[in-house]
């Protein structure tokens, strides 16, 4: 029987941008558009058609979302929204993104 085995992620940077934890507008927009010019864009949400990864913001609850790989992923508010070494986007929970990664100066 195999035993498990431990494992370190690799150092890799990324790119990242917290989504407003209160109602900030300005905020709020400013990580919508960084995800809609990095990806393919916006799509309607109550639409039938999704790109393979793209933005909307769902009228029922107005938070913003982000289609990926595995689906559409709501982004919290305080969430932050990260770019993947592969320029995929994705939220992330702000306890498990702080447990996870540090800031490293812009190179």
């Amino acid at each position: 029987m195999s035993e498990p085995k431990q494992f370190q992620k690799k150092p890799v940077k990324i790119w990242a941008m917290q989504f407003p934890a209160s109602g900030s507008p300005a905020a709020a927009h400013e990580v919508y558009l960084w995800v809609e010019e990095n990806t393919q864009g916006s799509y309607d949400y109550l639409g039938d058609e999704r790109p393979e990864h793209g933005v909307s913001i769902d009228p029922s609850d107005g938070l913003m979302v982000i289609n990926t790989l595995e689906g559409e992923m709501k982004v919290g508010l305080g969430d932050w929204v990260i770019q993947g070494v592969k320029g995929e986007f994705y939220p992330c929970k702000p306890d498990i993104f702080e447990a996870t990664y540090s800031e490293v100066g812009n190179e």
